[in-house]
């Protein structure tokens, strides 16, 4: 007679513990990031994500993501995308440009408009209220757009207080922030990649200000950077703490980092380090309803198993990206793509707002 070992490991007791709904620690991360038992941990998030959403539905946005400059005095060494002020290739895109963007995008019915660029210092802060005025005056489009280093930017050149910056943008036009710029909410890998953008601190001020004036955010993590595993947990601690207060992060994403054509170089995160990190998301963040599949830097196939990982949203069809093609990353998928991929992986797909409405089901 062959005897089963059922002894568990201590990361069958981490599961155990995320799925009794218990809450992890910074200790029982570091033990499911240190563990090679991908399938596992993986099976648990599917657990957590399929009491969350059991209608075995997958939701997208159709989207565009409007890169208006590429002038940028951050100089964030693992960005491609960027430009000095006075280079050949530097661009402030004209108000008309933009809005053929927008109307090109309502008619491929998108309803988010992901509007963002560099830190730029010659811009005044009446240049983003005239344009956020400009487009509610002429389209019904959702502006989730400018990411925490540029509404600091807007501080700076403004003169304002954080509050009052934000409090201008939502009332000339923005709904929504997203969550770019948070990379590693770590100072340790900050100070290494993007000092100037300064403490992880200052990215949270900014979501926990919108929070407080009545908007929704994103967040955001970038692996692969050579970061540590407790700086990853550190950052989804340091976001569940933030949902604790406020409860206004609709979504999680986390991407892994682009290394071609930037300053800082280095290797990809594989796809096994991007599905436990979808999957420890999942465990971690208990306050957070929904996971994004990043299938623009990991590619369809990839996104597609993120949905047995704990993902239960594709993000958007990008219509146009520009800052991770860049680094060199070129996924592309139309509506009738995306939606084809969700079914292939025995789902549901719907298409939803910015806030997770769902607007039709396919």
């Amino acid at each position: 007679m062959t005897m089963v070992n059922t002894k568990s490991t201590p990361v069958d007791e981490v599961l155990d513990k995320a799925l009794s709904g218990e809450r992890l620690t910074l200790e029982d991360g570091i033990a499911l990031y240190e563990s090679d038992d991908l399938l596992k941990i993986g099976s648990a998030a599917k657990k957590v994500m399929m009491r969350l959403h059991p209608d075995n539905i997958v939701t997208f946005v159709i989207n565009r993501n409007i890169n208006y400059t590429n002038v940028c005095d951050t100089y964030c060494t693992f960005c491609a995308f960027y430009r000095k002020v006075g280079h050949k290739e530097a661009y402030v895109l004209k108000d008309e440009i933009i809005f053929d963007k927008i109307q090109e995008t309502i008619d491929l019915g998108g309803t988010e408009i992901l509007m963002q660029g560099g830190t730029h210092p010659d811009l005044p802060f009446e240049y983003y209220l005239d344009l956020l005025r400009k487009i509610k005056a002429r389209f019904d489009i959702t502006m989730h757009s400018f990411s925490a280093a540029e509404i600091w930017k807007m501080v700076e050149v403004s003169g304002l207080s954080l509050e009052e910056v934000i409090r201008q943008l939502k009332e000339a036009g923005l709904d929504s922030l997203p969550g770019g710029g948070a990379e590693i909410l770590d100072d340790r890998t900050r100070m290494r990649i993007s000092r100037l953008k300064g403490s992880w601190t200052k990215w949270m001020e900014v979501h926990d200000t919108a929070h407080r004036l009545g908007m929704n955010t994103t967040a955001t993590m970038v692996i692969g950077f050579g970061e540590s595993y407790e700086e990853r947990v550190l950052h989804m601690l340091r976001v569940r703490e933030q949902q604790d207060k406020t409860g206004r992060f609709t979504a999680f994403i986390p991407w892994t980092y682009q290394p071609d054509n930037t300053a800082l170089r280095g290797t990809r995160a594989t796809a096994v380090e991007y599905l436990k990190t979808v999957a420890i998301s999942r465990l971690v963040l208990d306050n957070i309803k929904n996971i994004q599949a990043s299938w623009v830097t990991m590619g369809s196939k990839i996104g597609q198993i993120s949905l047995e990982f704990g993902c239960n949203d594709m993000g958007s069809t990008m219509i146009e990206e520009n800052v991770v093609a860049a680094a060199g990353a070129h996924n592309r998928m139309n509506r009738d793509e995306l939606v084809r991929l969700i079914q292939d992986a025995g789902k549901i797909a719907a298409q939803r707002t910015t806030q997770y409405q769902i607007l039709r089901t396919f």
